[in-house]
């Protein structure tokens, strides 16, 4: 605003200004050893509901990828991984150590692997994944095959799409894993869509990982899905199915693994994890040592504040309160 002779009048609001009524609360010291003492109360149990569930997950976390190369390849292990006149298939076995009540959720894991990157994490186009239009270059550098033919699904983060795969035995029987449904259901309805079908995906000379149906819609596939919500550290765990038959305690299952992905070549490691899941999940022991922490450190706090406070009589007489910014002090009882 302007006033006469065009000077311009500034106005100065209360709010702007941090001159409006306020209040604060009297911290005393029953108060704080109150608080203290509730939180305590609340976090110590609490942890240790958290640890109980936590400690009846059973799960199985065995390491694949040094066990799966050839003894001839060990001291080349990117030569193995390339060549694919190679069998990549491998066996091993696993013992049961715990009973598995199903539903047993069968994840691989990845380490040394930073799909948090921030080049990695940009390219993609979350438009053509939907719609199957791609016009930019967030893609960049994974757009156009080498006829300059545009890539569905585009982007760093498909092209390097997990594809070992994972069969399991009991004996002579199969155990079946079940595939559907392992992704999101709000991706596969409204993040990928149903009539956008891959295209000259992994067509090139540089293969990353794992090929797509060019017959089955984006929204179907789950491998795909799950891979594209990325991980925040370079530690993960991504679901690859579910096995629907409990395992038996000191069983012997054979697991039969398919050695397809290329950890190797940035010193990465492989494991194949089967797990149980409780009201919590899976198996998460910080969270309840976490909540058990905390509450034992509110409520040591809370003795020690009592000690004071008993120590120290004089105190409890007058709590000087904080400048309200009037001019004034505040004295309570």
């Amino acid at each position: 605003m302007y006033g006469t002779g065009n000077e311009p009048t500034i106005i100065y609001y209360r709010f702007t200004q941090q001159n409006l009524p306020s209040w604060k609360p009297a911290m005393t010291s029953g108060c704080v050893i109150t608080m203290f003492l509730i939180i305590g109360a609340i976090f110590v149990p609490f942890g240790l509901v958290c640890l109980h569930a936590s400690k009846h997950v059973a799960e199985i976390v065995h390491r694949y990828d040094a066990d799966c190369v050839p003894n001839a390849y060990r001291g080349n292990k990117q030569a193995y991984i390339k060549d694919s006149s190679i069998p990549k298939n491998c066996t091993l076995e696993v013992k049961v150590l715990d009973h598995m009540t199903a539903p047993i959720y069968v994840y691989y894991e990845l380490d040394n692997f930073y799909q948090n990157h921030r080049r990695y994490v940009k390219s993609r186009s979350d438009k053509q994944l939907r719609y199957g239009e791609y016009t930019g270059t967030s893609c960049d550098p994974i757009e156009r095959d080498n006829d300059g033919h545009q890539i569905v699904p585009c982007g760093l983060i498909a092209w390097s799409l997990f594809n070992d795969t994972y069969g399991f035995t009991r004996g002579s029987k199969e155990i079946k894993i079940n595939r559907k449904n392992i992704s999101w259901k709000s991706d596969r309805e409204h993040k990928f869509g149903k009539h956008v079908y891959p295209a000259n995906f992994q067509n090139g000379s540089l293969i990353g990982g794992g090929k797509l149906d060019p017959k089955v819609p984006l929204s179907e596939q789950e491998d795909l899905i799950v891979w594209m919500r990325t991980a925040a550290l370079p530690k993960f765990r991504k679901i690859y199915g579910v096995i629907e038959e409990d395992l038996q305690v000191d069983e012997t299952i054979t697991v039969l693994i398919t050695n397809n992905y290329n950890s190797y070549g940035f010193s990465g490691k492989k494991s194949l994890v089967l797990s149980t899941a409780t009201w919590l999940g899976g198996k998460n022991d910080f969270l309840g040592y976490a909540y058990i922490v905390t509450g034992s450190l509110s409520i040591f706090m809370a003795v020690l504040f009592a000690l004071i406070h008993v120590k120290y009589p004089s105190w409890r007489k007058v709590t000087l309160i904080a400048y309200l910014g009037t001019g004034e002090t505040a004295i309570a009882e």
